[in-house]
């Protein structure tokens, strides 16, 4: 496994904790100890751990981002970790040394986000019984992220571009524009073009903040991660409660591998939580997970099981003589019947990268040949 010198992996907005380096196993003997003098990592790069090649170039990314002062729009699936990212770019940038101000368009009514994001004076409407500063101007020479921004409400979405057009901000009840230097960062899980589309969303806001765009692959486009994600969550439960250190078993590895994972990071601490609540050995087995069987394939452990079978060991005997190519493309042809057609479990079980397998099956198709269709509509199966 490609292991990169950047430290981490992406973990959601909620899940940002300090983690052991890889290769620094805990012993079992002392274990409260280990997890009571457990240092942070640096400020430049907590909450950033990635192994799986799909991140190192959003990596790549957000560092040459973070050295400019443009918007950007951050988009990918709930529970990617899509305010680490902008976090990271936050502490990589000139404005480190400011004010990092998170709102969550849409956690707040839409009554309350305009004075959340705006602030107002005392006496404005009722019940403002005091000045009150809002997010914007609290971000102040840092930065503001505006999490799930597809939610606000387009009256608001108004009013929040001409306050980055103009670069100042007018408190409700207020006399006098505040001049703002603030750097923008939006996040969404939806397809802000599509909302455009729909009329949902201001499309002059849209283009206002997609100057530069950062796009967080699921769980399921980068299963590198996983077995590195999983390792991390045992560390960080087994230090909760006293727990003794666990590992998974090989089964229960593939389970985790071959999981579409909906809820993506989060889902996926959840599951080893829960896991580790249920596991009263040193080993989680596959049924502690609960993650249920895999859609549209077979795990990892039933593909071993399947080569080992008498009759598909005759089967390769047919290989041998035949030129490589087409032995190639049998295989993956074969495998993907295997998998119902998943592309990421066929990469995972042959050891090719996405790209890889896709530009094969692009190959396959242009030569007329039939190929398995995907499992999967979602973003990383096609």
């Amino acid at each position: 496994m490609t292991v990169f010198s950047a430290p981490g992996f992406l973990v959601p907005d909620d899940l940002e904790t300090s983690f052991q380096p890889a290769g620094e196993a805990v012993p079992a003997r002392g274990a409260a100890l280990a997890c009571a003098r457990r240092e942070p990592p640096s400020p430049a790069t907590q909450g950033l751990v990635y192994r799986d090649p799909a991140m190192f170039a959003v990596v790549q990314r957000a560092e040459r981002i973070a050295r400019s002062d443009a918007s950007v729009l951050v988009h990918g699936e709930s529970g990617t970790g899509k305010e680490v990212i902008a976090r990271f770019i936050h502490r990589n940038s000139p404005r480190a040394n400011g004010p990092f101000v998170a709102v969550n368009c849409a956690a707040i009514p839409e009554q309350l986000l305009e004075s959340e994001l705006f602030g107002h004076e005392r006496g404005a409407f009722s019940g403002a019984l005091g000045q009150r500063i809002g997010k914007l101007e609290a971000a102040q020479n840092g930065t503001i992220l505006l999490d799930e921004i597809s939610e606000m409400d387009r009256r608001l979405q108004a009013k929040l571009l001409r306050a980055l057009q103009e670069r100042e901000v007018d408190r409700i009840g207020g006399r006098a524009p505040i001049r703002l230097n603030v750097r923008i960062i939006a996040t969404t899980n939806k397809d802000l073009e599509q909302e455009v589309a729909r009329q949902t969303f201001r499309e002059d806001l849209y283009f206002r903040l997609n100057v530069v765009a950062v796009h967080l692959p699921s769980l399921r486009e980068r299963p590198l991660d996983i077995p590195a994600l999983a390792e991390h969550f045992i560390e960080k439960y087994r230090c909760d409660g006293g727990r003794s250190v666990r590992q998974l078993s090989p089964a229960a590895l593939a389970a985790l591998i071959t999981h579409d994972w909906p809820g993506n990071v989060r889902e996926l601490e959840n599951t080893i939580h829960r896991a580790l609540v249920l596991t009263t050995d040193g080993v989680i087995g596959v049924n502690a997970l609960e993650v249920g069987p895999p859609s549209g394939g077979s795990s990892l452990a039933e593909a071993t099981s399947y080569a080992r079978r008498p009759d598909v060991a005759d089967y390769a005997a047919g290989f041998i003589g035949r030129p490589l190519h087409l032995v190639e493309r049998d295989v993956i042809i074969g495998t993907l019947q295997l998998t119902g057609g998943n592309r990421t479990r066929t990469a995972l079980m042959l050891g090719l990268s996405i790209r890889a397998l896709r530009n094969k099956i692009s190959l396959y198709a242009a030569q007329g040949i039939a190929v398995p269709p995907s499992s999967v509509s979602r973003i990383g199966e096609s």
